[in-house]
């Protein structure tokens, strides 16, 4: 498979108000509408208390487009219900999941399991579409680097996250702690045989990339349900313990707001000890807190990698500087030999862009690359 080319036949054809059959693959995609439900009223509480969000002039609870959205799943062509299923989790500040296309339909060739492209809180399609309009937001670009005069890294691509943060560091938590809601609501339907593709009791596996892979930690270690118990993992430039990462970026967040989520989840987040009574929220709140520094919580971090070793995989870059390979070896600890594998590519990539799309790089060593992960994702998978 040629990553460029394929990259662009897709986009050409993506949508989430139609199936897509994709012949050449025998793969079809098919969009899906999700409502959050579970423990939604939870979730509209801590967000009532959040303050007023000044980029948007709205409340959190108030933003229709992340209740109410649509998912997509790279699926085998075919009436027959499927026992296996693969989540893919994105990265911070992503907008569109054209890069993450031909991930999903590999992964769902090779393994011939479905495989579901499923957007964080406030992520992707969840979000106002104003949110990535140059003309419309530029004024805040503008207004930010006036109000922070060292400010670095500040663009019309991260403005929505950093003001978010900036003003409440707390939605960096809440976000993910509404897509561990949103993902329990949705494996539970799976596997009581709701969904129309799966049958009941269908295995529930996750690829996960950048800060997906840490959702995904957390996911693991809170285990809601049990729901989670046999799952397995691959981590993809993911998986760092939170104090190793490095989100100062042009197409992530600006330098203000990456201080401040520093600041807030080094002090004040750890001495919190709960945001809500439920049982789910203090697993995750706990398993959230075990992923902050490595001195925190490291016996029950190191004990359920220590559990999980055979069923967790990583792969991380030499050359990555948003989560390099010292943060996995950091949280996953003295285990970290048989989970991690340290790759790097005879090319210039970055974290954002491991199989760059707009280069002069020779298509096949691209591939190559692009190959040497994925297969080992598939067959662990």
């Amino acid at each position: 498979m040629n990553i460029l080319f394929r990259t662009k036949q897709l986009e050409s054809v993506f949508s989430f108000a139609r199936k897509i059959k994709l012949e050449d693959t025998r793969l079809e995609i098919l969009p899906f509408q999700f409502e959050s439900s579970f423990n939604a009223n939870e979730i509209i509480t801590i967000q009532e208390n959040l303050p007023l969000d000044k980029f948007s002039e709205a409340k959190d609870d108030c933003i229709s487009e992340n209740k109410t959205f649509s998912y997509s799943i790279f699926t085998p062509s075919g009436e027959r219900k499927r026992d296996k299923v693969i989540l893919l989790l994105h990265g911070l500040n992503e907008r569109t999941w054209k890069k993450y296309l031909t991930w999903a339909e590999y992964l769902a060739k090779t393994t011939g399991f479905p495989v579901i492209l499923f957007p964080i809180a406030f992520h992707m399609n969840r979000t106002p579409l104003w949110w990535m309009n140059p003309r419309l937001i530029r004024p805040w670009v503008e207004k930010r680097i006036k109000e922070f005069p060292e400010l670095k890294n500040s663009t019309f691509v991260n403005i929505a996250l950093s003001s978010r943060l900036s003003q409440e560091p707390l939605r960096f938590y809440t976000s993910g702690l509404e897509t561990i809601y949103n993902l329990q609501q949705l494996v539970k339907d799976i596997k009581n045989g709701k969904h129309p593709l799966f049958k009941e009791d269908t295995s529930v596996h996750i690829f996960s990339y950048s800060i997906g892979a840490l959702l995904s930690e957390i996911l693991l270690l809170a285990n809601p349900d049990k729901l989670f118990t046999d799952s397995r993992l691959f981590m993809f430039c993911g998986g760092s313990i939170f104090s190793e990462m490095n989100a100062n970026a042009r197409d992530i967040m600006d330098s203000a707001a990456y201080e401040k989520i520093h600041s807030y989840y080094f002090h004040d987040f750890i001495k919190n000890t709960s945001l809500s009574d439920s049982n789910i929220a203090s697993n995750v709140g706990k398993a959230f807190k075990a992923m902050i520094r490595p001195d925190i919580l490291r016996s029950y971090r190191e004990n359920f990698f220590q559990q999980a070793a055979d069923r967790i995989r990583a792969i991380s870059l030499k050359a990555d500087t948003v989560i390099p390979t010292r943060g996995l070896l950091a949280a996953i600890g003295k285990f970290s030999d048989k989970i991690v594998e340290e790759m790097d590519f005879p090319y210039p990539y970055s974290h954002q862009w491991p199989f760059p799309l707009n280069s002069k790089i020779p298509a096949e060593v691209i591939n190559k690359s692009f190959e040497s992960v994925f297969s080992k994702a598939a067959g662990f998978l």
